[in-house]
């Protein structure tokens, strides 16, 4: 009797463009070469320790099972209070506030609801690099419009003429990875106007909404009620209090779009970390770690562009998230791609070409750096790159 021989079976892939990103790459260039990483975009300090304690405690009284499938009920409520507080708009904490694991997944969460094959989404472009697989994955089509480049502000004429009978999403983002432009209150109601005489919805990637400088306030989707009524609006505990690794978010929609996302959600997820949403919930009864967030980051971005300021980096504005991009033009001849590569290697700081966020590779002489690090990362950075 013959044994048969050991094959594993070939298969079509679904991401056939999907590779090695280049977050990996350069993550793993500039630890082979010691250099700082200000490439991906996390803290590298530590959150408070009170967070920590609450879940601690959280363990320790039992909250170690199964929490209910749209998350434990006080921190829903938390979330919706923050919202009503902050933007003026009540969401029902019973059937509109949805715990997920992390921002991520609620993104794609909230496309697999909505998008069916044949359905187009719009992509504003440079764009995190999860939409578009996302988009994919639901067997939808991507529809790539371009922010203005240079100032990456949305061009609503671009839009309008992107839009079709079968449009069914569109995904912005403000504050804005990777470019750190926030929308206005008049680009916010231009989009409400466009939109106001069709069926599309909005996915609304927020999970910046707490880092906006200056004293300019950050425009949710949730303060514009034509807006909101079409909108999943996503945000994230991780980048809000520093624990970019416990995965945990949310997403505030209107109870009907609601129900289709934990149709989702209870299949692809059920539940999310309890202990941790314990912790959150308890952790939200003060305002304030996360209303003195934009002064916090807003002196991390002028400590690390004072450096900057004395290279041939020509600054871009940095409005929001915890991000600083910068014009390479005059300092090298390569484009966006290499110049990380050679800068990592020869000068020892890692940063991220904006072409990466671009589905054709469009270069525009132009890196992102993350200044979400301690003082003492952005000062050996800002050593480094003084030799530019």
């Amino acid at each position: 009797m013959s044994r048969a021989t050991a094959r594993t079976p070939a298969l079509q892939t679904k991401l056939p463009a999907v590779g090695t990103t280049i977050f990996t790459v350069m993550s793993a260039l500039a630890a082979e070469k010691n250099a700082v990483n200000l490439g991906q975009g996390f803290p590298d300090f530590n959150c408070d320790p009170q967070l920590l304690q609450a879940v601690t405690d959280a363990m320790a009284a039992g909250h170690n099972q199964y929490p209910p499938m749209p998350g434990i009920l006080p921190l829903r409520e938390a979330v919706a209070a923050k919202i009503e507080t902050l933007y003026g708009h009540r969401y029902d904490a019973q059937s509109e506030i949805t715990v997920t694991a992390g921002a991520t997944q609620a993104i794609i969460t909230a496309i697999l609801a909505v998008v069916r094959p044949g359905d187009e989404v719009i992509v504003l472009e440079p764009c995190y690099d999860s939409y578009v697989p996302n988009i994919d994955l639901a067997g939808g089509t991507v529809v790539r419009v371009p922010l203005t480049p240079g100032s990456f502000r949305p061009d609503f004429a671009k839009i309008a003429a992107a839009l079709s009978p079968r449009t069914r999403a569109i995904i912005i983002n403000t504050p804005h990875n990777p470019s750190a432009t926030v929308w206005t209150e008049a680009e916010m109601r231009q989009l409400e106007d466009l939109l106001a005489p069709t069926d599309v919805l909005v996915i609304s990637d927020e999970v910046y909404e707490h880092m906006v400088y200056t004293g300019a306030r950050h425009e949710s989707a949730a303060r514009f009620p034509g807006l909101a009524a079409r909108s999943f609006i996503v945000s994230s505990f991780g980048k809000t209090y520093h624990v970019t690794g416990w995965k945990v978010g949310y997403v505030a929609a209107p109870a009907a779009l609601s129900a289709e996302f934990r149709k989702v959600h209870q299949f692809n997820v059920f539940t999310v970390n309890t202990p941790m949403q314990h912790a959150l919930a308890r952790y939200m009864a003060d305002p304030a770690p996360y209303l003195e967030l934009p002064a916090f980051y807003q002196r991390k971005r002028d400590l690390f562009a004072a450096g900057l300021a004395k290279t041939r980096f020509k600054l871009l504005p940095s409005a929001g998230t915890y991000f600083q991009c910068v014009d390479i033009s005059e300092l090298s001849e390569l484009g966006e791609s290499d110049f990380c590569q050679w800068l990592t290697r020869e000068i020892g700081v890692a940063a991220i070409p904006l072409s990466a966020f671009y589905g054709d590779g469009f270069d525009q002489r132009v890196v992102r750096f993350c200044f979400a690090k301690k003082d003492e990362t952005l000062q050996l950075a800002i050593e480094r790159l003084a030799r530019l």
